[in-house]
């Protein structure tokens, strides 16, 4: 793996399939080009459709994309530039250990009195609820509600 295809993998933009992206440019050994960039791929694909005037359809098989792979290229193109065509980072986008519920428990465990310590949370969530939690997310959990004026 050379250094941009690992600088592509670091940046979750490594196209997955850059054999599909069957567009002349990718295939004419012009080193610019690159089926790899997956942020390329896709510009060219949108490209292909506002300047030169190609149906979807065709400029998504032409690219390795689906039709619907093309409309949310194009609204996340839309509504960040380039960097939108950036993939989202892997993982989860919201708190989903500390749930609704979750977090009841901690705030009625935090009225005790003397309220607990962090390291007490965390060993009851285990505990009492089977769930493994890091101390940091049990704080962004408790300012969450702060702001949302559920807590102290």
């Amino acid at each position: 793996m050379d250094e941009k295809e690992q600088s592509l993998r670091d940046a979750h933009s490594l196209n997955p399939h850059p054999e599909d992206a069957q567009g002349e440019l990718f295939h004419s050994g012009r080193r610019f080009f690159d089926s790899k960039d997956l942020v390329q791929v896709k510009y060219e694909m949108l490209r292909r459709v506002d300047n030169d005037g190609i149906p979807v359809s065709q400029a998504a098989q032409e690219f390795g994309f689906s039709r619907p792979c093309f409309y949310q290229a194009r609204a996340d193109f839309e509504a960040g530039g380039l960097p939108g065509l950036l993939p989202e980072k892997p993982g989860p986008r919201h708190a989903h250990k500390l749930t609704g519920e979750v977090m009841a428990a901690i705030e009625g465990w935090l009225q005790e009195k003397p309220p607990p310590r962090m390291k007490e949370l965390v060993e009851r969530l285990h505990q009492q609820l089977g769930i493994e939690a890091h101390p940091r997310s049990i704080e962004r959990g408790l300012r969450r509600l702060a702001k949302r004026g559920r807590s102290k």
